[in-house]
């Protein structure tokens, strides 16, 4: 178990508003963040926007301590969804509280931390695929066949739980799905979408 802020006495304690950025991605840290309460979003940001969420953590639970502990850069954006209370642990006067722990707990501990982090990794290089992409293969994955012999989707869930099925943000789905429209490759309102053009759809999918 990891040794709780509270403990250490140069923990610095911070309140941050929602919308404040708490930790870049790529930014290497020289102190572990714990949340004391409120709710953070994880995710990738992009022109000063979350587009792309990847998960919520609620308080109390350590932020970071995963990359702190492997000397690995954020490979997430952190960013407060509430207003938050932190604890900022110098990244020294942390590792050196971990070096207080049996070696099996700290062999176990970066077996955590190394599985937990390459999960990250390959969640945010899944990002990378272009979201029109990873649209269209959804579109194409939940088509059914008409009776005329054409495509349809129906939209059985929330935008914004398809959109967090896609790993992107509901503002992003709602421009996608826009996009399409616009190119013809879609067409239809409310939760039924016809799918026109299915070879060309397949061709944005990838395929």
């Amino acid at each position: 178990m990891l040794p709780l802020p509270s403990s250490e006495p140069s923990a610095q304690i911070e309140v941050a508003a929602a919308g404040e950025v708490l930790r870049e991605r790529h930014q290497q840290p020289f102190s572990v963040l714990y949340l004391d309460s409120g709710r953070v979003l994880m995710g990738v940001r992009e022109e000063g926007i979350m587009r792309h969420q990847l998960g919520v953590v609620e308080g109390p639970s350590w932020l970071d301590a995963a990359t702190a502990l492997l000397d690995q850069p954020s490979a997430v954006d952190i960013v407060a969804d509430t207003r938050v209370q932190l604890r900022r642990v110098p990244l020294e006067d942390f590792r050196r509280g971990l070096e207080q722990l049996p070696e099996s707990a700290q062999i176990l501990l970066r077996d955590m931390a190394t599985g937990y982090c390459r999960q990250t990794e390959l969640a945010v290089s899944r990002l990378a695929q272009d979201a029109e992409a990873r649209c269209a293969q959804w579109l194409l994955r939940h088509a059914h066949s008409t009776d005329d012999g054409g495509l349809r989707v129906t939209l059985h869930q929330r935008k914004r739980l398809i959109a967090a099925q896609l790993g992107i943000a509901p503002e992003t789905l709602s421009r996608v799905l826009r996009q399409l429209r616009e190119h013809g490759l879609i067409a239809g309102t409310g939760n039924v979408l016809n799918l026109p053009q299915p070879r060309a759809l397949r061709l944005v999918a990838g395929g």
